[in-house]
């Protein structure tokens, strides 16, 4: 079992930066496919970015494909997203989220696809 926390959200005018973190609990982080999603006001929980085991397979939403980067540091069980060029249509509470695997190759996009979810951090930006 794994337990997740996120930090780094907060308040930001739009073009500008944060970076995420998600520590997890646990000495098997490393057998964990990871993932960012996101959910605003009224609206669904949507797939932001994933990323497999040895962080070399990742995927991203569209939406922020360019603007977003995800890694891991397997060594420090943390997860980051870093969001540049950022938008008021970026504002929601982001979420990290992990699933056992036993294939490093797979990248899961599906929220009902993990097991563990952290409870979330505040992003906003402003216009």
């Amino acid at each position: 079992q794994v337990q997740l926390v996120e930090s780094g959200g907060g308040l930001v005018q739009a073009g500008g930066s944060l970076r995420l973190s998600c520590a997890a609990s646990g000495r098997t982080f490393s057998s964990y496919a990871m993932g960012w999603f996101r959910q605003a006001p009224g609206k669904e929980r949507e797939f932001v970015a994933a990323i497999n085991w040895s962080g070399g397979r990742t995927s991203y939403a569209d939406s922020v494909k360019g603007r977003f980067t995800i890694s891991r540091n397997n060594a420090k069980n943390t997860m980051y997203l870093q969001m540049n060029s950022l938008k008021p249509e970026d504002t929601a509470v982001y979420y990290c989220a992990a699933v056992l695997t036993s294939k490093d190759s797979i990248v899961f996009l599906r929220p009902g696809s993990y097991d563990y979810w952290g409870q979330g951090t505040q992003v906003t930006v402003s216009s």
